[in-house]
């Protein structure tokens, strides 16, 4: 077996579920895995873009679960905090790029400009290969950029750009897209538990309206920071 594989046990350990409850799974197809030599194994790389779905698709009770699961799969002790990890100086609003290949070399450029990112260029053409495989675009206007697995070579640490653009952009959803995070990972277990915790965030149409009508950074950065502490009331 793969270091980089599940088997049942660990699987089932990681997701915080029973190892007859992952079997019950992949048997019925909800999970990538395969059987090699009688026994199931389940790709890292396979499990993390099918976390990556599950979030995508999960109303924010269920995103908090996911937080909670992640979180205990982690081997980080630290809280994810969205605001904590997004830099004044990588907010751009209004975002000028009116193409969506132009707002991709556009917000990895934001991103370097924190001096967190060393290679833009590479950055650039890997999200551009998620997006080709996937779109990150959602139904609400905004776009969860990403790599398709993090790039910790070119990073100094984990975190955010975001830009805002005057007007809807084409990307790939069911409307057009006018708020874009861009999200910078070296690793993906945090990826996934910011993924979760960025998506609660951006199911609120208040903030999202807020955001929107702010040309500030500073003034977007409060309104995320203060949405960001009522959903540790939740």
């Amino acid at each position: 077996m793969s270091v980089e594989d599940f088997d049942l046990a660990s699987l089932a350990e990681y997701l915080h579920i029973t190892p007859m409850q992952v079997e019950r799974l992949a048997v019925r197809g909800r999970l990538p895995g395969r059987k090699v030599g009688g026994q199931w194994r389940f790709s890292r790389a396979e499990m993390h873009h099918w976390l990556e779905d599950q979030i995508g698709l999960s109303d924010d009770e269920a995103l908090l679960e996911m937080e909670g699961v992640l979180s205990h799969s982690d081997a980080h002790t630290d809280v994810i905090s969205i605001s904590a990890m997004l830099p004044r100086e990588a907010i751009e609003a209004p975002l000028l790029a009116r193409s969506r290949s132009k707002i991709i070399d556009s917000m990895a450029q934001l991103a370097a400009r924190t001096g967190l990112l060393w290679d833009p260029e590479k950055m650039a053409a890997a999200v551009r290969q998620r997006e080709n495989l996937h779109p990150t675009a959602l139904d609400n206007g905004v776009a969860l950029l990403h790599p398709r697995r993090p790039l910790p070579s070119i990073l100094a640490e984990p975190f955010l750009a975001l830009g805002c653009t005057d007007h809807g952009v084409p990307f790939g959803g069911g409307q057009l897209t006018d708020v874009f995070f861009l999200i910078c990972s070296t690793d993906d277990a945090v990826h996934l538990r910011t993924l979760a915790r960025l998506s609660r965030l951006v199911s609120d149409s208040g903030l999202l309206s807020a955001i929107r009508e702010s040309k500030e950074p500073d003034a977007i950065w409060r309104l995320i920071a203060d949405a960001e502490s009522k959903l540790e009331t939740k």
